[in-house]
């Protein structure tokens, strides 16, 4: 297995999908937190705003998820506001998971989340127009589950990220 462990180093970020037509475009923000492990992504959140409850709301979701195991949890961003917000560090503080951040106007100290929005745009975004909400937000969830449990990666030698994960916790508990 990799050099480290399930649940132990994460990655977080928001990024922007637009969608309408070019007079009137619309903006929609994902919030998802990615396993550094097994390239999962673990929980998300899509809004039409980028608040700090935004991407609390799969913090909450990756503390519910997270199996009581003996090692902490790292889980690193940008410097967004959000990831400053006393809400955002307290919830961290109380869930004893160690805050890391990139370096200002440093992109590659988050490259693995970058990545993953690279690879969601190029497949998911690029050279396809979504016209409703609600049509970008069911291609999005779509995206992500095939990610998850059917996108077949080398790195996890020939595994999905939830394959992955199963079998990683298997190892370990």
């Amino acid at each position: 297995f990799d050099t480290h462990l399930p649940f132990q180093k994460m990655v977080t970020d928001v990024s922007e999908f637009r969608y309408g037509n070019k007079t009137q475009e619309e903006r929609v923000y994902l919030s998802p937190i990615k396993d550094l492990c097994t390239d999962e992504i673990v929980s998300y959140s899509i809004s039409k705003h980028p608040t700090t409850d935004f991407v609390v709301k799969p913090l909450d979701a990756l503390i519910k998820l997270r199996p009581k195991l003996n090692y902490r949890m790292t889980l690193h961003s940008d410097q967004g506001v959000q990831y400053q917000s006393v809400q955002w560090r307290k919830k961290l503080k109380e869930n004893r998971i160690f805050q890391s951040m990139s370096r200002r106007a440093t992109c590659l100290d988050n490259a693995p989340m970058e990545s993953f929005f690279h690879t969601m745009k190029v497949e998911l975004y690029h050279n396809k127009e979504y016209t409703t909400q609600e049509e970008l937000v069911n291609a999005m969830i779509s995206w992500i589950s095939y990610y998850n449990n059917e996108r077949i990666k080398v790195k996890l030698k020939g595994k999905t990220p939830v394959e992955y994960r199963h079998l990683a916790l298997r190892n370990i508990v």
